[in-house]
């Protein structure tokens, strides 16, 4: 049954909510943490983790998500997970340590929804324009992050901690509501004759395996740059501004890039000159940044190139989960064993990349380490765009 234009709107405007809730309550928590640590006594040690346990969630939750999409249907899955998100925001403004780390959890969890389930719906309810939605909610959440980072320390120091979370959960609730009416507005589907395909073993093919192995790299490289470039860039002798303002650069270039690929994907050869481009960008982008002496304008040229890199990366997962599956139930199964497999490995990434600049005093060996692995992504990448799909026959599932 087709959807009418009522629908039609009521899911786009769904979608970018939905994409605007997916790192906000994240990137919003930096800025806050001094506040945090003095209102409500946490350790230092502890601080990390509160970027940590998302990561860790969605390591968790995403299979369990996929499978949830699978029986009971994305978009009602979906819904589920943005009542929890919206639970865990809210949660998080008591004035307790308790309620924070169980709101983080609680946060976690409903993001994974999103990042599990929105390529399957996309692929699902939109499959003459997969490229346009797909762009739509990743440069949404990608905008709204990159704003929260900057607002919630100006909003934290005009008002007060409670009034911050507090002003960033109506962007959960705008979310949830506006799911909720895009899905009362969707035609009721017939029952689902193929019982089989509610629990797609997606671990039994190796291109889901490149697949997983390439987005936890693409995470592994975003969040570990993303912690220690404005030390790396301090320690080379710029200002805490300076290189603040450099890893501003190198989380905003990405933007660009979440939106143009997915349209990219779609030309011929769009999808290889995409991994090349993100394979270049990373390398040049760090190998630049191991030049003595180099000037404030030459590393906003390496911190453009490792952020579009970046962006182009996370945004070719996306595209890899909807073009080599054959359906909305692969897509949200393959969406989910990735990011499954994908966070896990990148919750170590900051934490490892702090351990051995502490053993050995180095950064420049975390530089060398982030070329060795764009390289193996590359290959990854290579591999992934050279098979068409995780499941080639019906014979093979």
């Amino acid at each position: 049954m087709k959807k009418n234009h009522t629908s039609t709107a009521w899911l786009t405007w769904g979608i970018m909510l939905v994409g605007a809730n997916l790192r906000l309550p994240i990137t919003m928590i930096p800025p806050l943490l001094p506040t945090i640590k003095q209102t409500l006594g946490l350790p230092a040690s502890m601080a990390g983790m509160l970027t940590t346990i998302p990561l860790l969630m969605f390591a968790l939750a995403s299979p369990l998500i996929a499978k949830m999409g699978n029986r009971r249907g994305n978009e009602w899955s979906l819904l589920v997970a943005l009542v929890i998100l919206l639970a865990g925001s809210l949660l998080r403004i008591i004035s307790s340590l308790t309620a924070l780390i169980a709101g983080t959890l609680l946060i976690g969890f409903g993001i994974s929804g999103g990042n599990v389930l929105l390529p399957a719906i996309i692929k699902d309810q939109f499959p003459h324009a997969i490229g346009a939605k797909t762009s739509l909610y990743t440069v949404t959440m990608g905008l709204i992050a990159s704003l929260g980072t900057g607002l919630a320390g100006l909003l934290n120091q005009q008002f007060n901690m409670q009034i911050t979370l507090a002003a960033f959960s109506l962007v959960g609730v705008f979310g949830l509501l506006v799911w909720a009416l895009a899905f009362r507005t969707l035609p009721k589907k017939a029952a689902r004759q193929d019982v089989q395909r509610k629990n797609i073993a997606v671990s039994r093919s190796m291109l889901a395996w490149w697949i997983a192995l390439f987005f936890g790299l693409q995470s592994f490289l975003y969040y570990s740059l993303l912690t220690w470039l404005p030390s790396l860039w301090q320690a080379t002798g710029f200002s805490q501004i300076a290189a603040g303002n450099l890893a501003t650069i190198f989380q905003l270039s990405g933007m660009p890039a979440t939106l143009s690929i997915p349209f990219i994907a779609e030309k011929r050869h769009g999808l290889l000159y995409s991994v090349w481009g993100i394979m270049l960008g990373f390398v040049l982008g760090a190998l630049g940044i191991l030049i003595p002496g180099a000037s404030f304008g030459l590393n906003v040229v390496y911190a453009l190139l490792m952020g579009v890199a970046s962006g182009a990366a996370f945004a070719i997962c996306i595209v890899f989960f909807q073009k080599k599956t054959a359906d909305a139930y692969e897509t949200a199964s393959l969406s989910g064993f990735a990011q499954s497999v994908g966070y896990l490995f990148a919750a170590v990434g900051p934490v490892l990349y702090g351990f051995i600049q502490t053993a050995t005093g180095s950064w420049d060996l975390l530089l060398w380490l982030t070329v060795g692995l764009t390289l193996l992504m590359f290959v990854a990448g290579l591999i992934i765009n050279a098979n068409h799909r995780i499941f080639p026959s019906k014979a093979n599932r």
